[in-house]
């Protein structure tokens, strides 16, 4: 059965870093792209970060430098590393696949960056 689960969200300091993973489960993990998204309170949800299935990677302008996306192909899964949090960045993240015109979204996870 399709789906995706995340984990690896929670409370950083200022400037920390956090790993979210979003496993992978069925054919999800040869789909299309793979990509996470953020939504920020007041804000529309942002794809930040992208990886199509020939490995190329996209980044939305207002996290590059921060973030890094990839695969662990051994464990099926997608891989969000985040740099550098600032305390006005506080959201939910998102892991999505696409296959042809078929989405597919995991739970959200929580960051939250507090002193």
């Amino acid at each position: 059965q399709e789906q995706l689960v995340v984990s690896g969200g929670g409370l950083v300091h200022p400037g920390g870093s956090l790993k979210l993973a979003c496993a992978t489960f069925g054919k999800l993990f040869r789909g299309n792209g793979r990509g996470w998204h953020r939504k920020i309170p007041g804000k529309q949800l942002e794809l930040v970060a992208g990886i199509n299935s020939g490995g190329i990677e996209t980044y939305a302008d207002s996290v590059k430098g921060r973030l890094t996306i990839s695969d662990d192909s051994a464990n099926n899964s997608v891989l969000l590393q985040i740099n550098n949090l600032k305390p006005e960045n506080p959201a939910v993240y998102y892991c999505h696949v696409q296959i042809g015109n078929v989405h597919y979204w995991g739970q959200g996870t929580q960051v939250t960056v507090s002193s």
